[in-house]
């Protein structure tokens, strides 16, 4: 069977969600999500993306139905509110747009494209990236990397590091100041140095791997130490400002670690958490998260609108390609599955008819030649008219009738008959559409 289908989406992201509702809909992993996703027999790919910023699903199945059906158990324990479903068309102009940072809290930010191919790697791995995927997520990428060299959508863009040293800094005076950097990973790389550049007087990167710190601690223009992260209870009683950035599943700071700490600012842009809110009730300690930095990267968005516009633009002519392409390849499939179910029948039956005749007499080559033609000749003229009109579901969106065609015409059979020819002037060959089908429809 010929793959088809179309991609149901759904997202929760901090355009309508907290960082609670992000967590909740949040997996072990996307390996873990796409494999989950791909339990129930409907789903023939699966793909997912999960960042402090978004938990996605997305599933091809072959209706839109079956897709939000499946997707929606995922995000039971998320309210309506912040939870968005989209169709097949939806779905692929949101991955361009995440992949262009359109969707970022940080309008532009650079970490989202390279979060979307690890994703796409990890779901690949996982079994889930078929042909659809493999079209629908190359273009999103495609269309990223042409965003930032095209456009100056990234120009002096935040990350959420920086985003979270500019919060800091309406809080505490970061010039002399101590600051202490939890994870050693890209988002703790990038608050580390946003750190020295507001001018603190020391860092220090807390990680489980102690080498991974201190690469981050050798990267940074200031004097900076690496320690393990059982020592950030330590750490933090000297700190004046605290970024935490791990993947821990649980908390890695809570009340009872920060209790030492004194006047802190914690800012935690860790998705799940890494710092437990209940440490805000110690006094002197601030508890920030990932929502709370929406005032500041507001400023980026507003600076940013007309380079938003040009990839706007750049997306709705990319998505256009992309599901011409898309709907031609399903009609083509469609198509071929049609002809391969005529070509099995039509071979079995000249098998049948040439015996027969056969029987009052051996046959030339040029007789048995006269009546593959005409069973090819019959073949050709019966398919061209649905052959036109699976083009034309296509081009109108009528994915009912294209997958009705590929369920009827299933190439699926068994094995020609024993002493079956194949001729080499039939109407297909390897489940090719026959050329002067491809001519009449070029001609219309």
């Amino acid at each position: 069977m010929f793959q088809t289908g179309v991609i149901s989406g759904v997202s929760i992201s901090h355009a309508h969600a907290s960082v609670d509702e992000i967590d909740a809909a949040s997996g072990e992993s996307v390996s873990d999500v796409v494999t989950s996703l791909q339990v129930d027999s409907r789903v023939t790919e699966a793909f997912a993306i999960q960042t402090c910023n978004r938990a996605e699903m997305y599933v091809v199945t072959e209706s839109d139905a079956a897709g939000q059906e499946i997707l929606t158990p995922y995000v039971g324990g998320v309210r309506e509110g912040a939870v968005v479903f989209m169709d097949h068309e939806e779905s692929l102009r949101h991955l361009m747009r995440v992949a262009s940072g359109l969707e970022s809290l940080v309008i532009g930010e650079d970490q989202i494209l390279g979060q979307l191919k690890t994703a796409a790697e990890d779901a690949r791995g996982a079994g889930g990236v078929g042909p659809i995927f493999d079209q629908a997520l190359t273009k999103a990428i495609h269309v990223g990397e042409r965003a930032r060299t095209e456009t100056k959508i990234n120009e002096g863009a935040l990350s959420l590091g920086s985003a979270a040293v500019r919060l800091a800094s309406r809080e505490v005076e970061l010039s002399g100041a101590t600051g202490l950097v939890v994870g050693a990973g890209e988002m703790g790389t990038l608050s580390a140095k946003a750190l020295a550049s507001a001018g603190v007087d020391r860092i220090i990167i807390a990680n489980r791997t102690v080498p991974h710190a201190e690469h981050v601690a050798a990267e940074v223009d200031v004097d900076a130490q690496a320690v393990a992260i059982d020592a950030a209870p330590a750490a933090a009683a000297t700190a004046d400002v605290i970024i935490s950035a791990t993947g821990s599943p649980t908390y890695v700071l809570d009340e009872r670690r920060l209790s030492d700490a004194g006047n802190t600012v914690c800012i935690d842009i860790a998705q799940p958490r890494d710092i437990d809110p209940s440490a805000a009730q110690i006094a002197g300690v601030s508890v920030y998260d990932i929502d709370a930095l929406e005032s500041v990267t507001e400023e980026t968005r507003e600076k940013r609108d007309a380079a938003a516009s040009a990839v706007e633009e750049m997306i709705d002519i990319e998505l256009d390609r992309l599901l011409t392409a898309f709907k031609r390849k399903q009609a083509d499939d469609a198509i071929r599955a049609m002809y391969e179910s005529a070509e099995y029948v039509k071979s079995r039956e000249i098998a049948t008819a040439l015996t027969k005749l056969e029987a009052h007499g051996e046959l030339t080559e040029e007789q048995k030649a006269v009546v593959e033609s005409l069973a090819d000749s019959i073949i050709g003229q019966l398919l061209a008219a649905p052959t036109k009109s699976l083009r034309d579901a296509a081009a109108n969106d009528d994915w009912t009738t294209i997958q009705t065609a590929m369920r009827l015409f299933d190439p699926g059979f068994d094995e020609p008959p024993q002493g079956t020819t194949t001729p080499n002037h039939g109407p297909h060959v390897d489940g090719e559409i026959p050329q002067h089908v491809l001519d009449q429809l070029s001609d219309d």
